[in-house]
């Protein structure tokens, strides 16, 4: 097998919890992975763009949001270490998207781009199989969370999220908790405070 960056076993790791691959359907899949670094604040994906890829977190954490007419930011989700993210909507689509992509931090992922990704689903059809899971984790998440939006309180919103994103928990500044869950940095501030003194 040729020469892969470390990383790429992170990847196999996350790949090898739903498909099993021998050595020469990893050497395949190792072939179409793409290694990118970006910096700290750096976007990597705008809202009315065409997303062509499907990112891999290795280092660091990147954010999904996406802003109203009134220039507020809303997350949608957070991809620390060993997760995924992408606009799905425009990545099966290929129409203008609604997210944008930022790194929290300067950061690392492994990019697949969808037209290997395609090549990846008739070489080795297993893929078909793992990135149907993860569609279908994403999308019993996002509805999931639009429950909670629509009939949780904030607080309970919260102790989700530290239950989805245990952690991230200390490490994310404030108010993008508070942007997940739908509040001010003040008002998420006051509640935090009471919350720990249950």
């Amino acid at each position: 097998m040729a020469k892969y960056p470390d990383s790429f076993q992170l990847i196999l790791q996350n790949v090898s919890r739903h498909i099993s691959l021998n050595a020469e359907e990893i050497e395949r899949f190792f072939s179409v992975l793409h290694v990118k670094k970006y910096k700290n604040k750096q976007l990597i994906l705008s809202e009315g763009e065409i997303c062509y890829n499907t990112w891999f977190v290795t280092k660091g954490c990147l954010r999904g949001y996406t802003t109203d007419q009134n220039g507020f930011e809303h997350v949608l989700s957070f991809a620390p270490v060993d997760w995924w993210i992408g606009d799905i909507y425009s990545l099966i689509s290929q129409k203008p998207g609604t997210l944008n992509i930022e790194t929290l931090e300067a950061s690392e992922a492994i990019l697949l781009h969808r037209e290997h990704q395609e090549l990846l689903y008739a070489d080795v059809p297993k893929f078909e199989r793992f990135f149907r899971i993860i569609i279908e984790k994403s999308l019993v998440h996002n509805q999931q969370r639009l429950i909670e939006n629509l009939s949780l309180s904030a607080e309970d919103r919260y102790e989700k999220f530290c239950l989805r994103y245990p952690q991230l928990v200390n490490y994310l500044p404030q108010k993008q908790i508070a942007s997940y869950i739908g509040v001010t940095p003040e008002f998420f501030s006051k509640m935090k405070s009471r919350f720990y003194k249950k």
